[in-house]
């Protein structure tokens, strides 16, 4: 009978790990959600080493239990695996981490062009050192249709922020930009220059003098240009940012969508620098570098970054109406010809060829088709491969497939290709589409998810950040209710339940990326991955999704980040809050440098200040605040030379403040500590 009831125990929850095996850490007192249809809920899980021990009833875990576990009581939180990111670009996320934030509400507060305007003045004044170090001020995520004026920025708006220094504004799409003047002049477009295959310099009004707008290639090539003077640091910079923008909604693998070469060589630096703490997944550019992605591919991480095989880009945006349609946009805002349909990125020969070079070479190979016509031609290259090399284990990915029909759906099933859908358009644009982009009737399948389900197909969702925010809660909310920001509901037949939504989150996009195996599920063996939300989202009002908070994400078993709403940290933080002066270095006094050295610790975890010659960023590990420990991400800052002995100062600071595990506040002294050797000492300014 006991042996009976072990077996049903196992079949149930999953644990079959020895109980003479120790944990180095148990959870339990919360709702976990494993994501695995064996078991989908569990009491507890226990870690060792990484992996996962145990799952199952609490009283089945605690078996795993001996005298130096760590016993981690969830008080009523809801655990689930870690976030597997679908489809996003983590380095262009880290550059809209440290852009001036252009986002509409409730995402930022630009709601016209004199917002515009004025967030970049201000963001520039913050920020002057990095402003006169880059040559660039930079904005990431205006949204011309949610600015008053229903328009892009033009050169003579931005010119209104800076005649002297370029300005550099990019929309949310990621597809399509607006610059000033000089940066026009530095980028070497004017009434001469020929729209680029693949991209449109828009002009002004009867002249060919460009107007400041760039949509796709002729935005692409312009920002390597202006980018130039942010050197390998702000690169690196942007790819620790990025990966840790991304840990603060859940994800403990990110994806760095379309790379190139030189992106990819500054990630690798990074990652063996242990700049990572979350896996990173990239895909180079099909059309660039062949040999580089052959040589490169892998499914193992090394220092938790590895290229995933090859992106391919045949359209553009749909709500910047550069999407390929098959039929005419509804009634695009802008100066359009009749019937406009869009227009390709790519010709029909580039696809074919990259597509059955992939299949040629065992290549995944992933692909942004957006509009009707970009999906049929991903669809007849697809064909056109297996017929020549026959079908692929790669798992070829459709990224987005905006505005599918479902006779396309029934192609991606037959040909083996795995949707990673975009369903927080429903919210950012779903409005916009059905009174601009395709019309009221077709805007109900955009992101046609409830297709998928109907068909038996995996899918993932994703926010394709820096296009939105990586808020994973969002895509959660989205995925559910498809609520607009109007409050309508964009295609109620679409709609999907929680779990799979959840699913589309985890498990499948993990099997996306043929990493089932370790990660997407809490199972035994598998990476000990998890995210810990406020709530469970089975069991709050679906209306209220987008409400639920990541308050930690757990790679391999350690924490890389918790949020400060945590009320375990609360107290914690406040007493490190605000404006510290460093007084002591190993001990020594700290001789003269340009500037005082300071930390600023905001009441977000957010941290930063003078280094001495530069400004600094990082964040607060706030998990680490048990009694006497403390902990700070990379640091990104800004790049300015100064005297030898300052930059020896500067550097000898951020290093000890990126090492330090201990600390402790005495009156207005708080005094960092590494191992057993205290190395910083600051006193609180007044």
């Amino acid at each position: 009978m006991v042996k009976r009831l072990l077996v049903i125990s196992i079949v149930l929850f999953g644990s079959v790990a020895g109980a003479e095996e120790t944990a180095d850490r148990i959870w339990f007192g919360g709702p976990i959600l494993t994501m695995s249809d064996a078991a989908l809920r569990a009491e507890a899980v226990a870690e060792k080493d990484g992996r996962i021990l145990a799952v199952g009833s609490e009283a089945e875990v605690m078996a795993h239990k001996g005298p130096d576990t760590d016993m981690i009581d969830l008080g009523g939180r809801t655990m689930l695996p870690g976030f597997v990111d679908a489809h996003g670009h983590v380095f262009m996320g880290g550059l809209q981490a440290m852009s001036a934030n252009m986002l509409a509400p409730p995402d930022g507060e630009v709601t016209d062009i004199a917002s515009l305007q004025q967030t970049l003045r201000d963001w520039a004044a913050a920020n002057a050192e990095a402003v006169k170090t880059s040559q660039l001020i930079v904005g990431f995520g205006y949204d011309n249709a949610q600015l008053a004026e229903l328009r892009h920025p033009t050169r003579d708006d931005l010119d209104a922020v800076s005649q002297d220094v370029p300005v550099l504004v990019i929309h949310q799409s990621g597809h399509l930009a607006a610059l000033n003047s000089k940066a026009l002049e530095v980028v070497g477009y004017d009434a001469a220059t020929e729209d680029p295959a693949g991209g449109v310099i828009r002009r002004r009004d009867g002249s060919r003098e460009p107007d400041g707008v760039l949509e796709e290639t002729a935005f692409f090539g312009a920002i390597i240009k202006l980018m130039g003077n942010v050197g390998e640091e702000g690169a690196e910079a942007f790819a620790r940012a990025g990966a840790e923008l991304w840990a603060r909604f859940g994800y403990t693998t990110a994806e760095e969508g379309r790379s190139m070469p030189g992106t990819v060589q500054v990630m690798r630096k990074v990652a063996d620098e242990g700049g990572f703490k979350i896996d990173v997944v990239t895909y180079p550019d099909v059309l660039v570098d062949r040999d580089f992605i052959k040589d490169t591919q892998s499914d193992t991480y090394r220092n938790r970054l590895r290229v995933g095989g090859a992106k391919l880009t045949i359209d553009g945006s749909p709500q910047g109406f550069t999407a390929w349609r098959d039929r005419p946009y509804y009634d695009p805002v802008g100066d359009y010809p009749p019937a406009y349909t869009g227009y390709p990125a790519a010709t029909r020969d580039e696809v074919v060829d990259a597509i059955t070079w992939a299949y040629a070479n065992d290549v995944q190979i992933i692909t942004h088709a957006n509009g009707e016509a970009a999906s049929d031609l991903l669809l007849a290259a697809h064909q056109a491969a297996i017929a020549e090399h026959g079908p692929t284990a790669r798992r070829p990915v459709l990224i987005h497939g905006q505005f599918l029909r479902s006779d396309q759906v029934d192609a991606l099933k037959r040909l083996g290709i795995m949707p990673s859908l975009f369903p927080m358009h429903t919210f950012y644009w779903g409005d916009w589409h059905r009174e601009h982009t395709v019309g009221p009737e077709l805007a109900d399948n955009i992101s046609p998810t409830g297709w998928m389900v109907q068909r038996g197909i995996k899918f993932s969702s994703h926010h394709d950040a820096p296009v939105a925010f990586p808020d994973s809660m969002r895509i959660l909310d989205a995925t559910v209710t498809r609520r607009s920001r109007s409050g309508d509901i964009i295609g109620p037949a679409q709609r999907v339940d929680v779990i799979t939504a959840l699913k589309a989150m985890t498990i499948w996009p993990a099997w996306q990326k043929h990493e089932e195996a370790t990660k997407g599920s809490i199972e035994v063996g598998k990476l000990a991955d998890f995210v810990i939300l406020s709530g469970d989202p089975t069991a709050v009002d679906p209306e209220t999704l987008d409400q639920l908070e990541v308050l930690e994400t757990i790679k391999e078993g350690v924490t890389v980040y918790a949020s400060s709403d945590d009320d375990g940290n609360a107290a914690k933080l406040a007493a490190l809050a605000g404006s510290w002066t460093l007084v002591a270095l190993d001990g020594e006094p700290v001789g003269e440098v340009v500037k005082a050295i300071t930390l600023e610790i905001g009441d977000d975890g957010s941290a930063g200040g003078s280094s001495g010659v530069n400004r600094f960023m990082t964040q607060l590990n706030t998990e680490a605040l048990t009694e006497g420990r403390i902990g700070f991400g990379p640091a990104a800052g800004t790049m300015m030379a100064g005297p030898p002995e300052a930059m020896e100062t500067e550097r000898m600071f951020l290093q000890r403040i990126g090492a330090v595990s201990g600390y402790a506040i005495e009156g207005d002294t708080l005094k960092m500590w590494a191992g057993d050797n205290e190395t910083l000492t600051f006193e609180r300014a007044n």
